[in-house]
């Protein structure tokens, strides 16, 4: 459902700044995505090469925020990875690890390594000399990336489905209940967090740690939004998690076409 949603929509405004991890978000933004991190030490200067460095002062008042220095990398990949999903990085331009660590406030060197993992996952390509580019996708991609996340959950959903039992199943609906909680708040990377949790924890129960490695990957592939993918409204994201609920609720009834078609609209919407 979240890619059918994806492909129609207004461009994305300009990148502000990534978010450290566990930085809350306003509930509902209706206004362009705004800088969450503030320029560290001195700003980056603006004919950085290559580079739209979009440096804003912080708010009166408000201390720098900076990155702990324990797991540095992890920190700021995660970070890179809501920006991502909040639409902040935007698809089509290049950021260099200099500038983008001068916003974190640390060195260039755990930017780089972070944003190499992510050229790994697609979500950014190299460009040599310059720094990285925000991976531009099609509604093609993502409803490719739909149809292979179906033809893996759909036929595991429905064996699980005859094979466990339904106190395993209510188990996992606070985890059900932590997407709704999300939802709620309209934070777009809050609820794919628990989202991917969610459907990670369903997987996990078919015993195939591979198998839940690479749904998980596809999944997250597809949360990064298009260029002209709209901010998920707080609505759709509480019909979203919504269907975990139902899922849950025939999953332990061993209900198979009613799986089946949950999942399938989940990923690719009614139409799909």
């Amino acid at each position: 459902m979240e890619q059918a949603r994806a492909r129609d929509a207004a461009l994305p405004q300009p990148y502000g700044s990534a978010r450290v991890p566990g930085q809350a978000s306003p509930p509902d933004r209706p206004g362009p995505a705004q800088p969450r991190i503030p320029a560290q030490s001195a700003r980056a200067p603006e004919d950085a090469r290559g580079e739209h460095t979009h440096s804003e002062p912080p708010a009166p008042g408000t201390a720098p925020r900076t990155v702990q220095r324990h797991s540095v990398r992890g920190q700021i990949l995660e970070a890179l990875r809501t920006a991502l999903v909040d639409g902040e990085l935007i698809p089509g331009e290049v950021y260099s690890a200099p500038v983008l660590g001068e916003r974190f406030g640390v060195s260039a060197t755990p930017v780089r390594e972070a944003m190499q993992q992510l050229a790994i996952e697609g979500a950014v390509e190299v460009v040599p000399n310059r720094g990285f580019r925000v991976t531009v996708r099609s509604a093609r991609e993502l409803a490719d990336l739909a149809e292979v996340r179906s033809l893996i959950e759909v036929p595991v959903m429905l064996r699980l489905a005859r094979t466990v039992p339904a106190a395993r199943w209510a188990a996992l609906r606070p985890l059900a209940e932590a997407t709704a909680a999300a939802a709620a708040t309209g934070d777009r990377a809050a609820y794919a967090e628990t989202d991917r949790a969610f459907h990670r924890a369903v997987l996990a129960l078919s015993g195939n740690h591979q198998l839940v490695m690479v749904a998980d990957d596809l999944h997250r592939r597809s949360q990064w939004p298009l260029t002209s993918a709209p901010a998920m409204r707080r609505a759709d994201l509480v019909a979203d998690a919504a269907e975990h609920m139902a899922l849950l609720e025939a999953l332990t009834a061993q209900d198979l076409a009613v799986v089946r078609s949950l999942v399938r609209e989940h990923f690719t919407g009614a139409d799909g």
